[in-house]
């Protein structure tokens, strides 16, 4: 238990963050790329739900199903937007799962109103290595970056 809240709470030290950026390959320009595209998805899956992204009642009945598609209409329109920028992600892949099964979790199914709406402010924890992050931040950003770098289709390095 000791082990599994150090991971979770321990900053890293800076020659551990060094050797991870290493030993990962992280590019900064890729990074802050990657930041711009997963933090558009989520502000477009913000702006553009028709159910209640504040957990509080509404009239309208919105299924699994209307998520999915919500969900898909966002993922293309952002792909499309960058697209439009000369920056092709490809549409399907590991990033596109893993984006699909976490917004799942922290927003479609969440009934946490505090969870479903602090996606913005996690994302910019994560991404942000001047904060000294910790083991379990850099293992989602190493998930994240890796499935989006495999999936770009321009070389920024």
């Amino acid at each position: 238990m000791e082990n599994f809240f150090s991971y979770i709470s321990k900053p890293v030290t800076d020659e551990e963050l060094q050797f991870w950026i290493d030993s990962n390959d992280i590019c900064h320009q890729k990074l802050e790329l990657f930041e711009d595209f997963v933090k558009s998805l989520v502000s477009l899956v913000y702006k553009t739900y028709l159910g209640d992204p504040e957990g509080q009642e509404t009239n309208i009945n919105i299924t699994d199903e209307d998520n999915i598609k919500h969900f898909e209409w966002c993922w293309g329109k952002t792909i499309e937007n960058f697209n439009k920028e000369g920056i092709f992600f490809g549409e399907k892949g590991d990033h596109k799962d893993f984006m699909k099964s976490f917004l799942e979790e922290t927003f479609y199914r969440q009934k946490i109103k505090e969870v479903k709406m602090s996606l913005n402010k996690f994302f910019d924890e994560v991404f942000n290595l001047d904060k000294s992050p910790t083991k379990s931040d850099l293992d989602l950003l190493t998930s994240i970056y890796k499935s989006l770098d495999k999936s770009l289709k321009l070389s920024l390095q």
